[in-house]
């Protein structure tokens, strides 16, 4: 799962719609740093044309139940920083990221 995670800050994996939606769950939400809020068919296309390289540190993984987990770290992207965290639930074996959060860092 944090393997997973880690993939989609890859500019290869998130340029890539059909790839980027191999990792989320059909019922993917995210809020966006922005304020926005976006669902997996949004997502992918918002991302196909992005080279930005996002880098993440301080990753924390916290079991919710035998099949979620909450991981929560930090990213930089663009000398901007972001708290990030993922809700991830595993069905029929994969790991799926149904949620995820982006608060900007204050200076």
């Amino acid at each position: 799962m944090v393997e997973r995670e880690l993939a989609l800050l890859d500019p290869e994996i998130r340029r890539d719609p059909e790839r980027l939606c191999s990792f989320l769950h059909p019922g993917f939400v995210e809020f966006g740093a922005s304020g926005r809020i976006w669902d997996r068919a949004s997502i992918a296309a918002m991302t196909s044309g992005v080279d930005e390289q996002i880098t993440a540190s301080d990753l924390s993984a916290r079991r919710l139940g035998p099949d979620a987990v909450l991981l929560t770290y930090r990213s930089s992207a663009s000398g901007r920083g972001e708290l990030r965290s993922s809700t991830w639930i595993r069905e029929a074996g994969e790991w799926w990221l149904l949620f995820h959060q982006g608060t900007p860092l204050t200076s």
